[in-house]
């Protein structure tokens, strides 16, 4: 006999579902893999940096090592031939459209991963837990399962996927093809996506000061207000560093 639902809702709540399941992932990305770990401008306490591997897993199934790899290269090659998913270089809706392609294919790059990542080892929970990408996502699928049925749960999951994906094709993409760009940079800054990503989307602020923890001084970086509040809670610690070099990104 089927299990009820924890909460009894009609298919369309499917719709915000997805979109909080979304908006949670863009925090776990910009947060942990790009401000903590890729710049190491952030900090997490251990307990809270376990939760947002935990969650990160849940949400995306991205291997850590592989999205610091990839981004590290795309700053140290931002927009000339080598970098990994530059719209000036491939195109614009080559990015927009097949962005998780390039991404996959730098990923499974041993000298990318030996080159960009070699400060982030894989540990035990890697190994035994979080390499496991279809287990994690199977998990994060079966979770709204458990709590609103297995319509909304399969809808939900399909919206999310499609629309995390997209949106971080739309900042490798429109991120470097139009917008203001106020520094010295090919990025750009595009608030409405900054918006729906948690802050990613003030792309020129980030390529300008890739090692500050705030994207700008805009409320548009919801992920830097954040990661202030994280650490007023004493469960993170910013490092505030100037204006870094696009070849000094990569940590030792």
């Amino acid at each position: 006999m089927p299990l009820d639902p924890v909460f009894a809702v009609p298919l369309w709540a499917a719709l915000p579902v997805a979109f909080v399941v979304t908006q949670l992932a863009n925090v776990m990305t910009t947060l942990y893999l790009h401000r903590a770990l890729a710049h190491r401008s952030v900090t997490f306490r251990s307990p809270l940096e376990f939760v947002a591997r935990v969650v990160l897993w849940m949400v995306t199934g991205i291997d850590r090592r592989e999205w610091v790899a990839v981004h590290r290269k795309h700053h140290v090659f931002s927009d000339e031939p080598d970098d990994p998913h530059s719209p000036i270089q491939r195109g614009v809706w080559n990015v927009l459209f097949l962005n998780v392609v390039y991404y996959r294919r730098e990923a499974r790059r041993d000298d990318t991963l030996e080159t960009y990542a070699k400060d982030i080892p894989a540990d035990r929970w890697d190994r035994v837990l979080f390499s496991r990408s279809i287990v994690g996502l199977g998990l994060g699928v079966g979770l709204l399962w458990v709590l609103f049925g297995p319509a909304v749960a399969a809808v939900a999951g399909a919206v999310h996927l499609v629309g995390y994906i997209g949106l971080s094709g739309a900042v490798n993409g429109f991120g470097h093809w139009f917008g203001r760009r106020p520094h010295d940079n090919l990025a750009t800054n595009l608030r409405w996506l900054a918006a729906l990503t948690a802050g990613e989307g003030m792309h020129n602020e980030h390529h300008h000061a890739p090692r500050s923890p705030r994207f700008g001084r805009t409320w548009w970086d919801i992920g830097g207000k954040l990661a202030g509040v994280l650490a007023r809670l004493g469960l993170a610690r910013l490092h505030e560093s100037g204006r870094s070099g696009r070849r000094e990104t990569v940590a030792a």
